[in-house]
């Protein structure tokens, strides 16, 4: 007997091309100078034209079938309604060029599960090419081609042309068995790609303040978001190791440490250590000369300059590692000091390209559509930030070969990655329309006076001391809800990164301690119960639990990780609802012990428990593990 996987295979393979045959024969059919009138005539060719479309729908039909009987992954309910709805649209209007897919959960469960708005946008565009069709026929003809398939139960039409539609419970009911059967998996990916984030990015010989805890965290969760999704991920950490600074920073460490060549100097205190300098810098002209000229013989890369750097990089390196280590967070350094060399080829290839101007000494590059240029090299013949980023976001696209890049930074650097990422593409490195680089930003964390969160000696807020404090707090938390006893690692060790990133759901599976129900018989419960959906409340859990691949699509689109946040709430509070009105467990009033278990429900909960672990898990959050 053939590998039946292979069998599979080869089937799916052979029905996409009869797909990809039929489209091309639909469109040719659509062409008028591609048809031979004499020989055909225009009724037969209609004819001909709605065979192919019904052939082809029954082939889509086929195809999405076989895959959802044979996958793993969870079904994007939202991704198939819109296929389906572009379906209809495409036969029902194929004269319309790209028409507008709206397709969104319904905010009224008393309206349906979800809503096609497409009908109204519809009319607007054929509006604009004279054709003037009421929204609501535009519907009533979208619902008329609907093509058969496993999702809907009925569609009705509101209002000026809102299509609503009702899925089949028997469909929900089945993707939630094949969840809990195969573990919630991510979403069929149809091509892997090479993803960088970029994130966290500390200064060298600063400490690691409040401000870059946004950074870290957001970045760290996205790059688990893609990696949960399959793709290949690089995390990556551009700190600042380079620069003026290091010259007033060697310059002291020779001061104060003039040995340091043979014994490693006890800097305990990096970020004093630099205000001393700074001091000194600011305050003694025969140091500031003296900064300038260990600034040249870095640059230089003499040995006993870079011995120095790399001593106070190592400093600083440790401080960073106990941030990391403490929130968990796994990044590769690699920082401006890596770009160094690729620096001097990259204003040259934008040289040989004419593109860049002199400035009063300095080399500047001015990209159509933008008002502020960048600063490639300064008066002084050095390199800035826009000249190392330029050559970071070569050497990520040439060398690393990224179809993703993603900076995770301030809102406050919107407008520098801007400029930054429209003078590669005007340089040629990249299209948009194939490779993604993208700037997430976020707001700044400001204290109550509205400017930036600092203490109230004037000084950032240290990241450290901020973990160190949520551990505190934690701890108390805990011991004044005596839940310290009981609470799993790694809540009680000793770092503030998990109870302040901490969450708690163990609620949802001191359930099944509750009713004595081990994970065997659940596993076996998902084999054989069929999950039932009758209760309004079961009905709109179990559709809760099902939109979790639709949020995890929005967020690539978008990169606003703050909606898993929202859906992780609503599902909570969609599940308190639930077990609020619906009995999982049944007691006797009397002696208190478990009388009946209602089995699909357990299941429901069990559902609900695996999304949320998943969905802390991306956002770096550990919950409680049942004991």
């Amino acid at each position: 007997m053939d590998d039946p996987v292979s069998e599979y295979t080869a089937r799916l393979l052979q029905q996409e091309k009869e797909i990809k045959l039929l489209s091309a024969e639909i469109e040719r059919l659509k062409d008028p100078q591609s048809l031979d009138f004499s020989s055909t005539g225009l009724d037969e060719l209609r004819e001909e034209n709605t065979r192919l479309k019904y052939r082809l729908n029954i082939l889509k039909k086929s195809l999405q079938e076989e895959r959802s009987s044979n996958s793993k992954s969870m079904t994007n309910i939202n991704q198939r309604l819109q296929e389906i709805f572009g379906d209809a649209i495409s036969v029902a209007y194929p004269d319309l060029e790209d028409p507008p897919l709206a397709v969104t959960p319904n905010q009224q469960a008393k309206f349906g599960d979800y809503q096609c708005n497409s009908a109204m946008a519809m009319a607007q565009m054929m509006k604009s090419k004279g054709q003037k069709v009421n929204p609501r026929e535009i519907a009533e003809k979208i619902v008329q081609n609907i093509p058969d398939n496993e999702l809907i139960e009925k569609t009705d039409i509101a209002g000026p042309g809102f299509i609503n539609v009702h899925l089949k419970k028997t469909f929900v009911s089945k993707l939630l068995t094949n969840m809990l059967m195969n573990g919630v998996q991510p979403p069929t990916l149809d091509k892997k790609k090479r993803v960088i984030v970029d994130f966290s990015s500390p200064n060298i010989a600063k400490e690691m303040h409040v401000g870059h805890l946004r950074s870290t965290i957001i970045g760290d969760s996205m790059c688990r978001l893609f990696e949960f999704l399959g793709h290949d991920v690089l995390r990556l950490n551009h700190v600042g190791d380079w620069g003026t600074q290091f010259g007033m920073l060697i310059a002291h460490l020779q001061d104060k440490f003039p040995d340091y060549l043979s014994i490693s100097p006890p800097i305990s205190d990096l970020q004093a250590f630099y205000k001393e300098s700074k001091k000194r810098f600011d305050d003694d002209e025969e140091f500031k000369k003296r900064a300038y000229q260990c600034v040249v013989r870095l640059q230089s890369k003499e040995p006993d300059f870079i011995k120095a750097w790399n001593l106070i990089c190592d400093v600083s390196r440790k401080e960073f590692q106990r941030v990391y280590d403490c929130l968990g967070i796994q990044i590769i350094e690699r920082g401006e000091s890596y770009y160094q060399d690729r620096m001097t080829a990259v204003v040259k290839e934008f040289e040989e390209k004419g593109l860049v101007e002199l400035d009063e000494g300095r080399k500047i590059v001015f990209t159509p559509g933008q008002s502020i240029p960048l600063t490639v090299v300064k008066s002084d013949g050095g390199y800035t930030y826009d000249t190392s980023d330029l050559a970071a976001l070569r050497q990520r696209l040439f060398e690393e070969k990224a179809d993703i890049i993603i900076y995770v930074t301030d809102s406050g650097q919107a407008m520098h990655f801007h400029v930054v990422f429209a003078a590669a593409q005007h340089i040629g490195w990249y299209d948009p329309k194939v490779t993604r680089v993208e700037h997430a930003g976020f707001g700044v964390v400001l204290g109550e006076d509205k400017k930036k969160f600092k203490t109230r000696s004037g000084d950032t807020v240290r990241l450290m001391d901020l973990l160190e404090e949520g551990l505190k707090r934690s701890m108390d938390k805990l011991k004044e809800k005596e839940r310290d006893k009981v609470s799993t690692p790694p809540c009680r060790k000793g770092g503030g990164g998990e109870c302040i990133k901490y969450r708690d759901i163990s609620v949802i599976w001191s359930i099944a301690r509750l009713a004595n129900i081990q994970e065997a018989a659940l596993r076996k419960a998902a084999e054989t119960c069929e999950i039932v959906l009758e209760h309004e409340k079961e009905w709109k859990l179990g559709k809760c639990i099902l939109r979790f691949p639709e949020i995890l699509q929005k967020i690539l689109d978008d990169l606003l990780l703050h909606t898993l946040c929202d859906y992780l709430y609503e599902l909570a509070t969609t599940f308190t609802e639930f077990y609020d009105s619906c009995y999982c467990v049944e007691k006797d009033r009397q002696t208190g012990e478990v009388v009946k278990v209602n089995m699909w429900r357990m299941l429901l909960c069990e559902a609900t428990a695996a999304v949320m672990a998943k969905g802390f898990d991306i956002l770096g959050l550990k919950p409680v593990q049942r004991m």
